[in-house]
This record gives structure tokens, C-alpha cells and sequence, in this order.
């Protein structure tokens, strides 16, 4: 089993914006006022190209997919939400709180993976699960430890506990579940995905402690992740808002481990979080501003990680 992969799936959006329909509680978009539509998505596509030549001179094979014109799907910039590959050929295929997102799940970018070499053996689908208003989005929601077989997952309008369960069972991971929140308005409120206060490496977490609440739910998570022998690095709300939980860890040349995140993340650490993190691997960050801004979403949200067998 591995924790990071060298092959990363990303779609080049075409109808980029904010989403109205995901903005009711992903409290981190916002609407780039006096902006043409066009322009917010050329800035978008711009973003995303230079991050993509990013990611491919440090030897990651991202496999590119154009999003379609004839759909309206503002976030399908944020792949990782509805698809999840495996090294056993299984693919999961998640329910989607918003329902222009459901537009997002194409099965031409299964054979897209295929057509690329990579083996599916079977195809989990959860989706009927919408019919139910019960969502479990991908691995926003969830954050994987492949490797110690360990599912970490903040519960939230888009991740439900029982849902998450059914997953562990059907992929064999162990459930770590909790809550985390932020504050808005001078309220605490669920943090919409769990990949935006937390990232799991191979040999370290980032993790934003002060957003879980309940002391006993956050013992809980640090004893799991001591017990894997992963160093702790903690992050402040502030700079969760500034998406430093929104982190992947990949494999680029000779299999060499990255972290990849944005610049705004990267900015919003201190010299001692971003010496802790050299220990483990090196850093790459990309401006995702436009993105970040109006999507909610930032550099781990863009990659749909690929861990399927070659044929």
C-alpha cells in the first residue's frame, strides 16, 4: 500500500465561478463583484494551467480532462469530490450536496483512466444516496491513511456518518469520526470538508486541532495519529481560511515526495511549520487566488489522486 501517488487526474473548467448552490455552507467562497464571467473563468483557466506546468516539471503524471461545454458546472475545478481511485481497481463514485455538481460525474473520464493504462475492476457507487439528501463528497470528506487503512471524516451537511461507515466497510478502512467547525459570524458552524483542516502524509498530519471542538473527539484523532507514528502539525484557524489544510502530499521525480498547496497557504504558515514540513518533503505552491476566492476550494480540492493498477 502506498500513501501518495505519482498520477493525478485534473478537469480544465470551462464554466468557472462561484457556485450559488454550494456557497450555502462553504462559508469560504465569495463573488468577485464587478467581474465578468468570463473573466473570473479566464483567471481560473489561467491558475490552473501554470499549476498544472508546476506539478509536470517535478515529474507528477497529471492527466488533464476538459470539462464540457453543454453542462453548467461552475466546481468541476474540484474532482477529488466525486470520484476516488484505488490500487485494488476499485473507484468510488460519491452523492454530491449540490445538484449542479452531480452534472460533474462523466463516465468518459473513467475510460479516459482506462484509455491511459490504468486497470478498473469495479465500481462502488453511492449516489442513489441523493435521493435520500444523505452526501458523502469523495475525499473532501474523507482523508485517507492508505497505508495504516485509516478513514479520518469531519461529519457536515456533505458528510454523513453513516454513509462514511458504509464506505469504511466496503474499502476496509478503519472509521475515525468527529466534528470540526469554524467560526462565522461569531458562530461555530461545521466546516464543510474535511480536507480543508486536514492533511495526512506518510510520515506527518496537518491538522487544525482547535477546529474539533470536543476535547474527547480530538484526543481520539491525535491518539490515531501518534499510534501511526505521524508528527503532528498544527495549524490555526486563520490559516485554515487561508486554505493551509487544503494540502496533498504526491510523488514527483524519482519518486520524490511533495507537498503541494497555494501560495496563499504557503504564506500564511510560520517559518517553524514550514521547517516541520521540509523534514518530510519538499513544498510546491502555486497562486490559486481566483479560485480560492470564488470556488471555496484550493490546491488539494484540484486533484483527483490515481492510484489504480496499470494494465
Amino acid at each position: 500500500m502506498q500513501q501518495t501517488t505519482n498520477t493525478i487526474l485534473m478537469i480544465r473548467p470551462i464554466n468557472f465561478r462561484m457556485n450559488e448552490q454550494t456557497a450555502v455552507n462553504n462559508y469560504y467562497q465569495k463573488d468577485l463583484e464587478n467581474t465578468l464571467p468570463k473573466t473570473v473563468n479566464a483567471k481560473a483557466q489561467q491558475e490552473f494551467d501554470i499549476y498544472v506546468d508546476k506539478l509536470t516539471n517535478i515529474g507528477v503524471n497529471v492527466i488533464v480532462v476538459n470539462d464540457t461545454e453543454d453542462t453548467d458546472t461552475p466546481d468541476s475545478i474540484f474532482p477529488n469530490n466525486w470520484v476516488s481511485f484505488h490500487e485494488n481497481g476499485n473507484v468510488g463514485l460519491y452523492p454530491m450536496f449540490a445538484e449542479n455538481r452531480r452534472v460533474e460525474r462523466r463516465e468518459d473520464i473513467l475510460e479516459t483512466l482506462e484509455e491511459n493504462g490504468f486497470v478498473i475492476n469495479n465500481v462502488i457507487d453511492y449516489t442513489t444516496a441523493e435521493d435520500e439528501d444523505v452526501f458523502l463528497e469523495g475525499t473532501g470528506s474523507v482523508i485517507l491513511d492508505r497505508v495504516n487503512r485509516k478513514a479520518y471524516c469531519a461529519l457536515s451537511p456533505r458528510a454523513d456518518e453513516d454513509l462514511f461507515i458504509e464506505f469504511c466497510e466496503d474499502f476496509e478502512f478503519f472509521p475515525v469520526i468527529f466534528n470540526a467547525n469554524q467560526t462565522v459570524e461569531g458562530k461555530r458552524k461545521a466546516i464543510y470538508h474535511t480536507n480543508v483542516m486536514m492533511c495526512v502524509g506518510e510520515t506527518f498530519a496537518v491538522i487544525c486541532l482547535s477546529s474539533i471542538d470536543d476535547k474527547k473527539e480530538r484526543k481520539n484523532v491525535i491518539k490515531h495519529l501518534k499510534d501511526d507514528g505521524k508528527a503532528i502539525i498544527d495549524i490555526t484557524e486563520a490559516q485554515v481560511n487561508n486554505f493551509a489544510g487544503n494540502m496533498l502530499q504526491v510523488k514527483g521525480n524519482n519518486n520524490e515526495a511533495y507537498l503541494i498547496m497555494s501560495q496563499a497557504a504557503y504564506d500564511s504558515l510560520t517559518k517553524q511549520q514550514i521547517k516541520s514540513l521540509e523534514q518530510h518533503n519538499k513544498i510546491l505552491s502555486s497562486s490559486l487566488s481566483t479560485i480560492e476566492f470564488c470556488g471555496g476550494g484550493s490546491a488539494r480540492c484540484m486533484m483527483a489522486e490515481v492510484f489504480l493498477p496499470k494494465a
